[in-house]
């Protein structure tokens, strides 16, 4: 016998393995029949942005796969629905993420780290950068329509003070934090996937907001509120762009649902609004006096060291970190019109939001 003849397999030998290999690929649960028969994949369900995305999407009449950390608890707004499949795959998990990738026509990747922490700066490359290469090349191979959700952090700074826009580009420089270096280059990789032949869109949101954000830790959107809420009489001088999580996820689902939109990024925020601002509207909700003494730089420089050296003592990272406290001196705006031109959208009234949050304060 040749050694060709050893090693070419029978018609009956290649049937029984492309039958093993389409098991293995189908090991999912069938989703609900009565949903449409579209289902798209949202890495990252578990989160903030991501579980909210699901919910709209399922009210839809679209079905979802989800995937989420082995960890990860599940809403409980999102256990036990029919047209939603949870699937264990870290985006760091080629092979598992794989898995969740097929039959898949569109993907809202969602998943990611946020940390302000010098600390941590190792696994924001590998969670975002690492991650988000993997959801690339596997949306390559199965073409699938990718929604990437990037961040303001990867837009660069206005020109002469005026709002910034998808125009703007980012600099590398002393002052970028780990999580802005990790979205930038994530955001690279989205690029390059496009230059491949990926049909994918871009969202940059602005500080999202929402009354389930967690409020606790630096790398919460709640956590301004939180220190709200413990007593804070200082405002810092900087400015941010906000919008709702329920605004973010609209917009996603419409970008997602324009076929002719690909290639091109969006800029995603409500409001331009100062600290000083935003701390007195909270305030309003919350019925007490507002912040009224401004934060200088030096003072933020010892508020955060002292945060540093008092998470030492208790053991839990403080709300104040360096980049955080250099964050919130800058003044940011930011444009949306391009999104709105793009798709009519609207907003939700940012008061309403604020509202919404203080009262679960």
């Amino acid at each position: 016998m040749s050694a060709y003849a050893v090693i070419d397999l029978s018609a009956a030998m290649r049937k029984f393995f492309v039958a093993e290999i389409s098991i293995y690929y189908l090991t999912f649960e069938p989703l609900s029949s009565n949903y449409a028969e579209t289902v798209v994949l949202v890495t990252g369900g578990t989160g903030f942005l991501g579980s909210t995305l699901i919910k709209r999407l399922l009210a839809s009449g679209v079905a979802v796969r989800a995937t989420k950390r082995e960890t990860s608890l599940i809403p409980e707004a999102l256990l036990g629905l029919p047209a939603l499949q949870w699937v264990d795959a870290d985006i760091n998990d080629f092979f598992a993420l794989g898995d969740a990738f097929v039959g898949m026509t569109q993907d809202c990747h969602c998943a990611g780290m946020i940390s302000y922490h010098a600390a941590d700066r190792k696994q924001l490359m590998a969670a975002n950068v690492a991650g988000t290469a993997n959801v690339v090349n596997l949306a390559l191979q199965h073409r699938t329509r990718l929604l990437h959700v990037s961040s303001i952090a990867a837009i660069g700074q206005a020109k002469r003070d005026g709002e910034a826009t998808e125009d703007d580009l980012w600099e590398y420089g002393p002052d970028q934090t780990g999580y802005a270096i990790s979205k930038y280059e994530a955001e690279m990789d989205v690029w390059r996937g496009i230059a491949e032949g990926l049909d994918a869109v871009i969202v940059n949101p602005a500080l999202i907001i929402g009354p389930t954000a967690r409020s606790t830790g630096n790398d919460a959107s709640g956590s301004i509120f939180a220190l709200l809420r413990n007593g804070l009489n200082f405002y810092p001088d900087g400015s941010v762009g906000l919008i709702d999580v329920e605004d973010t996820a609209k917009a996603m689902i419409l970008l997602m649902d324009h076929p002719t939109i690909t290639g091109q990024r969006f800029l995603l925020s409500n409001v331009n609004m100062t600290y000083r601002e935003l701390l007195a509207r909270c305030s309003v909700q919350l019925d007490r006096p507002a912040p009224k003494r401004r934060a200088t730089p030096w003072m933020l420089g010892i508020a955060w060291r002292a945060a540093g050296l008092l998470s030492l003592f208790t053991g839990k990272r403080p709300l104040l970190t360096r980049a955080t406290a250099k964050s919130a001196q800058r003044k940011l705006r930011f444009s949306n019109r391009k999104v709105v031109a793009a798709t009519g959208m609207t907003f939700r009234p940012i008061d309403e939001t604020l509202r919404e949050i203080c009262t679960k304060l």
